[in-house]
């Protein structure tokens, strides 16, 4: 009787990652891991501390790493020995997110297909140590309230401190550098987009309340993100309604093919492939519907998103998938 015929190896790809430790979990977690693995992807942690040339060879490399982080691990001369496991993304490109002042100028490049709709960016300025330039600069291109946002986007906890200011006075407490954004109402939520390559999806969060004329001629001062919640308190405000929203789950997401064709659009102009948008919807537009992109980070955490595990691992899957030179 014949011996039965040996099956095929299953072909199997290393996904080398570099992400620091506080983020692991929120961008990849066990459960990633191993479903994965099941896929056939082996995902390896790099030690950004020793040349990639001793650690590899990866079919591809997925990483949040600082700029510094990169000169120990030589990339240039890894790359060159191996060109066919991609780095994504590449460094200089991610850069361009750190940048509040430059992150959202991709937006102003996009063209939209979709009738009746548009997205643009608010109206910013960027303010060094000379708050009175940036305060005339105010009185004829912005209107308060504005978001004072932290110049450099680099994911420490300095970055995310984001504060609201309401008048001139508060202004003048703010440290810069900042961008100083102008605040638009948006129904108190924000459509966060996750794009990992091709894969775009779309999910609801709280944000800020709607702050009528009225209110904000009252409101003095400066006030931490952390404490936005208090308006609908001090405004007698407190049950959702107005400015505020209660069901979450019954704001109107934006079609799908918008949402498809804004990842695939800031992809192209970006140059990048692990992003989120945050996104609103303007709740005073008319005739239209307007949304505003507020802010782009890169590698978020994927670990929030309902069934994450498939939706990056399709991902990895299309970064090997026409990679299969690379000799392990």
């Amino acid at each position: 009787m014949a011996e039965p015929a040996e099956q095929p190896k299953t072909q199997r790809y290393r996904i080398g990652y570099a992400l620091p430790p506080k983020k692991l979990q929120n961008s990849l977690g066990t459960s990633l891991l191993d479903y994965a693995k099941q896929r056939g992807l082996d995902l390896i942690p790099i030690d950004p501390t020793k040349p990639l040339t001793q650690q590899g060879p990866f079919h591809c490399i997925i990483h949040k790493l600082q700029p510094q982080d990169w000169a120990q691990l030589d990339l240039a001369h890894y790359s060159s020995q191996h060109p066919h496991g991609p780095v994504i993304d590449p460094p200089h490109l991610v850069e361009r997110l750190r940048d509040r002042s430059s992150m959202l100028d991709a937006v102003k490049h996009l063209q939209t297909s979709f009738q009746n709709v548009t997205v643009s960016i608010p109206n910013q300025v960027v303010v060094d140590t000379d708050h009175a330039n940036a305060l005339e600069q105010l009185s004829s291109n912005l209107r308060f309230p504005v978001i004072a946002k932290p110049l450099v986007a680099d994911g420490t906890a300095r970055s995310h401190e984001l504060r609201l200011v309401f008048d001139r006075e508060g202004l003048k407490t703010v440290n810069a550098p900042v961008v100083l954004q102008e605040f638009v109402n948006h129904g108190g939520v924000v459509f966060k987009v996750y794009v990992a390559g091709e894969h775009v999806t779309c999910v609801k969060r709280r944000s800020l309340p709607d702050i009528t004329e009225e209110r904000a001629k009252t409101l003095k001062g400066t006030m931490p993100f952390s404490q936005i919640s208090n308006l609908h308190v001090q405004d007698g405000d407190g049950d959702g309604d107005g400015d505020g929203v209660n069901d979450i789950g019954k704001v109107k997401t934006p079609p799908q093919g918008l949402i498809t064709e804004l990842g695939r659009a800031l992809r192209e102009e970006l140059g990048l492939s692990l992003f989120n948008v945050d996104v609103i919807r303007e709740s005073d537009a008319k005739n239209c519907e307007s949304y505003m992109v507020i802010d782009v980070n890169y590698f978020p955490g994927y670990s929030k998103l309902p069934c994450y595990e498939p939706f990056m691992t399709d991902f990895l899957l299309d970064c090997v998938g026409n990679n299969t030179t690379l000799k392990i």
